[in-house]
């Protein structure tokens, strides 16, 4: 018996694939109808497949908790999310414009200052942002670009309209999860990933390796990604963008400054490196500079970057702009820098530092989202309507302790999207990152990944939550 979605509940939420009146959404046409050509025993023994793919082939993520690390294959879902043309057309364009306005917002911020004499963002709200460091005053990076990589998160509500939830500057993570579930769209649903016309993502790393030559500004360059280690979470994608690349993985022991220049280890001798795409936090990057305690950094690098004689991608200091509470005025950002709207617009955002929003997270604590300022992985946040009165009180004392730290945000019905279950398809949430790169030009990959949070009725999407992931297609 083959699976109709005649039984499929959208309930009250935005489903990428299935609208209100049990049709398919635009560009979802080829893929609900293979799906109905199957039955759920071939359904479910498709999902067992791509599991099976993805142990054999070790992509892991590492949990930490107070009993230590747990190495887990990351969970799957093999129903892809679709976005059509037009839509992406829209989403691309948006991010162009974040990119280039945050850019421009970091090489000000940490010079001129213009935003902050302009009395756009408070000074006190900049100053006090943990990722804003005072080492990088003065600086401007190779190429002037900050943030070389970026992965943005985007959320949908039951009004159909795409949201920036969060902007992750640093050293944002999941690309290779986005490039295996296509992997395994392509075992699975080779047919209609054709027939959909789907645009093709296999570039990322081909991509990523021209931003990095380009910053480093020399003909042929020596160019590395430097991971904490094999314990850190994500540190299978650290192997495998350097694998995808072509070019050395090395962790604080393989490099050393001498004489100005960053070395690296080899059987040859030491050779000099060039661009150091980095999957480490600022603070951790040079205990000379930054934090004495670090074990995992190169002690001097930071004065080789401004010496102009190494590129550091992400630079230093772009935390700043990923701060959540910075992340609230974004689009007045864009408005200084650019003169322009946001085209994507923010998730509505209280900022507690403000008295007035103050006074309404305090009343309001139970119908909010409440997330500390530099906090990731879906730690450090209430969600409101899901927390006791207990955590209520203590979310409200700490948000008093430090007002400064908080923001708050409606609770937003994330949109759904069919998983395969075993006793058939049910619409999880789901959220969005595309990955976006900085080089001579921004390039928007087309595609990203789609995190789902996989427990039932969960908001909470980070696969160390217990998310997963699916395959996003973008139609020509």
């Amino acid at each position: 018996m083959t699976y109709d979605f005649k039984h499929y509940q959208t309930e009250d939420f935005f489903d990428e694939m299935i609208s209100p009146d049990n049709n398919s959404r635009v560009g979802n046409h080829f893929l609900k109808d293979r799906i109905e050509k199957l039955s759920l025993n071939e359904l479910l023994t498709k999902q067992r497949a791509a599991e099976r793919a993805m142990i054999s082939a070790g992509i892991t993520f590492n949990v930490y908790s107070e009993e230590g690390g747990t190495e887990r294959i990351i969970p799957v879902d093999i129903i892809p999310r679709v976005i059509d043309s037009s839509e992406w057309n829209r989403l691309e364009k948006g991010l162009i414009q974040r990119i280039t306005a945050l850019n421009l917002f970091l090489q000000d911020i940490y010079n001129q200052q213009k935003i902050l004499k302009d009395k756009v963002i408070p000074r006190e709200i900049i100053e006090s942002s943990k990722g804003f460091l005072n080492e990088c005053k003065g600086l401007t990076p190779p190429k002037k670009v900050w943030i070389h990589i970026t992965g943005t998160d985007l959320i949908r509500g039951n009004d159909g309209v795409f949201r920036v939830l969060e902007d992750n500057l640093r050293c944002p993570s999941g690309v290779s999860y986005m490039l295996e579930n296509r992997e395994l769209s392509k075992q699975t649903f080779p047919d209609v990933l054709s027939q959909s016309s789907v645009r093709s993502i296999s570039e990322y790393p081909a991509k990523l390796l021209e931003v990095l030559r380009y910053i480093s500004g020399r003909p042929d360059p020596t160019v590395v990604v430097l991971t904490p280690g094999i314990y850190n979470s994500a540190y299978f994608e650290h192997s495998y963008l350097a694998q995808q690349m072509g070019v050395e993985l090395v962790d604080y022991r393989d490099l050393v400054v001498s004489g100005d220049y960053v070395k690296m280890r080899t059987t040859k001798g030491f050779k000099t490196v060039d661009v150091v795409y980095r999957r480490i936090d600022d603070t951790f990057l040079d205990p000379l500079t930054f934090n004495p305690h670090s074990l995992i950094g190169i002690p001097g690098i930071f004065d080789v970057y401004k010496k102009g004689n190494i590129a550091l991608a992400n630079a230093p200091g772009t935390g700043v702009a990923d701060d959540k509470v910075v992340y609230a005025y974004v689009p007045r950002i864009i408005k200084y820098y650019l003169g322009e709207e946001a085209i994507i617009p923010n998730v509505d955002t209280y900022i507690c530092g403000e008295e007035d929003s103050l006074k309404y997270v305090i009343e309001n604590i139970a119908d909010l989202v409440v997330k500390e300022a530099n906090e990731a992985g879906g730690y450090g946040m209430l969600i409101g309507p899901k927390a006791t009165k207990k955590e209520h009180n203590l979310f409200k004392k700490r948000i008093l302790a430090n007002p400064r730290n908080y923001i708050a945000q409606p609770t937003i019905s994330l949109s759904r999207s069919p998983c395969v279950l075993e006793d058939g398809l049910e619409g999880r949430h789901v959220d969005l990152r595309p990955y976006i790169l900085y080089g001579n030009g921004i390039h928007v990959t087309p595609g990203g990944l789609t995190r789902v949070a996989l427990r039932k009725g969960s908001l909470v999407v980070n696969s160390s939550q217990g998310g997963g992931s699916k395959d996003t297609w973008v139609l020509y």
